[in-house]
């Protein structure tokens, strides 16, 4: 079969069915959720939509409390699956974005919105290369079985229901990281830094805060200060050109208000962002003389001022097989209720998690906060030498003629959940990674070479 060819063919379809998914806001809806949309109105509609295109095609569909789902084709006793999800990170702020994050826009070969790359682009790929197979007649020793989750970007729940109901595939892989594969995941922590006291009612600093997501980095964050001496407008002004960074400052009969703004990243790399919590913390630090207000902000900066590794508490560490762990502050807030840091931890494959933490928290003995880990998803490896990543290699390398070895990442994919999975694309190596970024897109060619990809790979994979 040559499946490059037959998925240039559906290339309308494959742009046109990933338009009306985008075109879906499926963002979990924090407020708004009930049995009948856990994660919100947004999330349902986009599982919704995949079922419906499943059904349609004539093939098993199944939906899981409204969390996840599957389509399914073919016989046999083994599954296939491929686990891809339709949630999305919010859009941020959308003033940073040239096309509208949510219509899908196609210009100069990339089509534009969130979730292009993370991961509706992917998923409908894979999508289309189930349907080439389907449409194709080709016999299959195995069931090859999609599963669609809508609670990737906030916790697996999704997944993690969909287990404690439905069968473990035998082997898998999700399309949401990098080609050639990925067969190394970091561990993932949330982990909360809380102030030790309640803010006192006469702190300069009245309110701080920064970020929506653990795992992106903050574009923006906002202080709110009882008063400041006469330069501090003059200052921030010249702090904002020394860093090349955007802001206001505004004075109100609240107070001054003083804003900056960063650029977001996901938080498996937060190197590709300005975190502008940090940014906000900076300049503060020469500007709050109170108290809670100074320490506050001296904590942010001593821990993640031009260190994304955590070094001042000791949590530093990498391997061969996977390398650094990192620290994204994802939410921080300073408010009535106190001080509070949330941060994304990924960490190595081979990192001491359980000794690293008690050292940090001993280190904090002597500071103004505690640390407590909120949840934790231990690494996730399959060797080099297994079948699984020998097929996928294969079939990769056909298409794309690089040798290039398999790679580890920060990023926590479905790979994870499953027994034996690994990430597969489908993001070629070159490409500028924007998940999780204003402008977010996908390189139409790369998808339809992705769906060619796919579709070879579920065939090996079922046949076999």
């Amino acid at each position: 079969m040559d499946w490059l060819q037959m998925a240039h063919v559906r290339k309308q379809e494959l742009i046109e069915e990933l338009q009306q998914l985008i075109q879906i806001e499926s963002v979990k809806d924090e407020r708004n959720f009930s049995d009948l949309m856990p994660f919100g109105a947004g999330p349902k509609a986009a599982l919704d939509f995949m079922l419906q295109k499943g059904a349609a095609q004539g093939m098993k569909t199944k939906n899981i409390d409204q969390m996840a789902g599957h389509i399914e084709m073919g016989q046999g006793e083994e599954i296939v699956g491929v686990l891809c999800h339709v949630d999305v990170v919010p859009a941020g702020n959308l003033q940073s974005w040239t096309y509208p994050p949510f219509e899908g826009h196609v210009v100069d070969g990339k089509l534009f919105g969130r979730g292009a790359i993370d991961d509706k682009g992917p998923t409908i790929a894979a999508w289309l290369a189930m349907k080439m197979i389907h449409d194709a007649d080709i016999p299959l020793k195995k069931r090859v079985r999609m599963i669609i989750g809508t609670d990737e970007e906030s916790g697996f729940r999704c997944v993690d229901r969909y287990f404690e109901k439905e069968e473990m595939p035998t082997i898998g892989f999700a399309p949401d990281a990098d080609f050639p594969l990925i067969n190394a995941e970091k561990g993932i922590a949330h982990l909360i830094f809380s102030g030790k006291e309640k803010r006192a009612s006469d702190e300069q600093l009245i309110s701080f805060h920064a970020g929506k997501r653990i795992n992106m980095v903050p574009d923006e964050a906002t202080a709110t200060l009882k008063y400041a001496d006469s330069c501090a407008n003059e200052n921030f002004q010249k702090y904002l050109t020394e860093n090349n960074v955007e802001g206001t400052y505004t004075e109100t009969e609240n107070g001054i208000i003083i804003v900056v703004k960063g650029k977001s990243a996901h938080a498996m790399e937060p190197e590709k962002g300005r975190n502008a919590a940090v940014y906000l913390a900076e300049f503060l630090q020469n500007t709050v003389i109170t108290k809670q207000s100074k320490t506050f902000v001296d904590f942010i900066v001593k821990l993640f001022g031009n260190d994304h590794y955590g070094t001042a508490l000791q949590f530093h560490f990498e391997d061969e097989m996977s390398g650094p762990t990192t620290l994204n502050p994802g939410i921080v807030a300073f408010d009535e209720c106190g001080a509070s840091i949330e941060i994304s931890m990924r960490y190595s494959v081979t990192y001491p998690f359980e000794e690293k933490i008690t050292k940090a928290q001993m280190l904090l003995q002597q500071e103004a906060f505690t640390l407590d880990v909120a949840s934790n998803s231990i690494p996730h490896y399959v060797g080099e030498d297994d079948e699984l990543v020998h097929t996928l290699l294969q079939v990769y390398r056909k298409y794309s003629n690089d040798y290039s070895k398999p790679l580890s990442t920060g990023g926590g994919t479905y790979a994870r959940v499953m027994e034996k999975g690994v990430a597969f694309g489908m993001l070629f190596p070159g490409e500028p990674d924007v998940a999780h970024q204003a402008d977010e897109f996908v390189d139409i060619e790369n998808l339809i070479k992705a769906t060619a990809i796919y579709a070879e790979a579920i065939v090996k994979l079922a046949t076999n």
